[in-house]
């Protein structure tokens, strides 16, 4: 009964997904056309998030934002958030306050609907690509100096691991330190257990949390600090999974 009951919250959540998808790729494809840069941003969250809140009602997966008055929306940060399932995406959209461009892999445009939203959305990365990887960092970077948030996912890709964090890459704190923009961390918490990559088929409803951490300045830091920031950061993320593990509400 409980993998009935699973693959039924799994085919309507994606039903949901690409019906809620067909219904706001026009307005968003003509946001960008008639308005360029963070306006064309602006407007094309505005129905991102209708999206994810019809994705979220349908599967029965709800989020909530912690803390969220520790990320004003004035200025433009690097966002780094962990990584643990397909239900980042919504959680991001849904529990960011600003518009911003997340870093992402060039394999996700090949996805049917999907593809066509996510390149005009995302700073596209080849991964194996020494060429793309230094043109999205100037991407990245000539955002920031746009005024428009970035997101990057420091795990790299999703964690399959049974540790909180997977270990950090350096671009984000890279990035953050030679701009000098502040890094606004943000802990996804529940996600990886309610929707696994490994087996979305153990798919539960339930409720993911959305915490801010507190922001953490770069100015005045060089590239010697790496380092150190990317420990800190690492380590505030850790304990907030850590300590909200325990306390989930779960709605089943």
């Amino acid at each position: 009964m409980r993998k009935l009951l699973a693959s039924l919250q799994l085919v309507v959540g994606l039903l949901a997904f690409v019906a809620a998808m067909l219904v706001v790729l026009p307005f968003i494809i003509v946001a960008y056309l008639i308005f360029p840069g963070k306006t064309g941003s602006d407007l094309s969250f505005f129905f991102l998030r209708f999206w994810a809140a019809v994705t979220s009602f349908f599967t029965l997966i709800f989020f909530k934002s912690y803390n969220s008055s520790k990320a004003p929306t004035d200025r433009a940060y690097v966002y780094v958030v962990n990584h643990g399932s397909y239900l980042d995406s919504l959680a991001v959209v849904l529990g960011i306050h600003q518009s911003f461009k997340p870093l992402g892999k060039i394999e996700m445009t090949k996805i049917p609907i999907f593809g066509v939203i996510y390149k005009r959305l995302v700073v596209l990365i080849d991964r194996s690509s020494k060429e793309s990887r230094q043109k999205c960092v100037d991407e990245l970077k000539g955002e920031l100096s746009g005024g428009m948030s970035i997101l990057i996912f420091p795990e790299g890709t999703m964690n399959k691991t049974e540790a909180p964090l997977a270990e950090f890459y350096d671009g984000a704190f890279r990035i953050a330190i030679e701009t000098q923009t502040p890094i606004a961390p943000i802990v996804l918490v529940n996600s990886k257990k309610l929707l696994p990559r490994t087996n979305p088929l153990v798919i539960r409803p339930g409720l993911v949390k959305i915490v801010y951490a507190d922001v953490v300045e770069t100015k005045g830091l060089c590239l010697d600090d790496l380092p150190q920031l990317k420990e800190q950061v690492f380590k505030e993320m850790e304990q907030i999974l850590i300590d909200h593990q325990s306390s989930v509400i779960k709605l089943v």
